[in-house]
């Protein structure tokens, strides 16, 4: 059987059991604080990004591209012979990661089979679409069935959070609104998430009191989640683990799912999204 290996980025949020579980690749995107450069989830810890980010007094920025951390590890499959690779890329429309993979593809000599994925789409959403792919490839499925299974699930999650302000979003320049829109949004809990069609972050909802947002993300999910087909869910929180099992029990109650998780918010969404961030990616199968 081919070995075809599987490769995303730190946005997708892939736990470390799970990358040595399935041997997955993971490209650190970079973050920059005050002048340091980091490795996301490796030289800066979920932990120590949100205890740091609740008190400084500068916020971090996120790099640009990434090519030399795809290089890197497409040399190394290349050294162990694999018959093909999958990248299961952030959305195009918030970072680097996709071009970074054509970059880094387009660098090598006799570079193995691959298919790079624009997932138009972040966090649990895109660690969906990876492990979508991983279970297509431990089924013995080809490059292009793989790449598929990536796509159909991306295509069909649904990703949304609340944010304790929108101001990380809009100082990193993530989200556009008008002035006066963008001043209401400020003074409430905002809810927003991507649209799959571009990728983009787009405001959904909003909420007046911390209190109310859970009840709100259930309602979202009631509008969206079918009856028919095995339901995943992941509940995916910025450092506030305890509402994130309060909401952990609340769909595993109600939905009775399938496939249920819990998901640190890695510390390079976390840079745009801050600290106190709650929120929800499911798919029907």
């Amino acid at each position: 059987m081919s070995r075809i290996a599987i490769v995303t980025d730190s946005v997708a949020c892939i736990s470390e059991e799970m990358k040595r579980k399935h041997d997955i690749r993971v490209a650190p995107v970079q973050i920059v604080w005050d002048r340091v450069e980091y490795r996301d989830g490796i030289d800066l810890t979920t932990t120590e990004f949100y205890r740091r980010l609740r008190t400084s007094k500068t916020l971090p920025t996120t790099a640009s591209g990434m090519p030399g951390e795809y290089t890197q590890i497409f040399e190394d499959l290349k050294k162990e012979k694999v018959d093909g690779i999958v990248v299961v890329a952030l959305t195009g429309a918030l970072g680097a990661s996709y071009k970074s993979a054509l970059t880094a593809r387009d660098s090598m000599s006799d570079a193995p089979p691959m298919e790079i994925i624009d997932t138009n789409t972040a966090m649990m959403a895109q660690g969906f679409a990876v492990m979508a792919a991983v279970k297509a490839a431990e089924a013995g499925a080809g490059l292009a069935d793989i790449a598929r299974a990536a796509k159909d699930t991306a295509a069909k999650t649904h990703i949304f959070w609340a944010m304790d302000t929108l101001e990380y979003l809009r100082k990193g320049g993530r989200v556009s609104l008008p002035q006066a829109v963008l001043a209401s949004w400020l003074q409430v809990k905002p809810i927003t998430g991507i649209d799959v069609e571009t990728g983009k972050v787009e405001p959904m909802a909003r909420v007046r009191t911390r209190g109310k947002v859970i009840a709100k993300l259930i309602e979202m999910m009631d509008e969206r989640a079918k009856d028919a087909g095995p339901l995943h869910v992941a509940i995916m929180h910025g450092d506030v683990a305890e509402e994130a099992e309060k909401l952990q029990k609340i769909v595993a109650d109600r939905y009775k799912p399938a496939e249920l998780m819990l998901s640190e918010i890695t510390p390079v969404i976390g840079t745009h999204t801050g600290p106190g961030t709650l929120g929800l990616a499911f798919y029907n199968e």
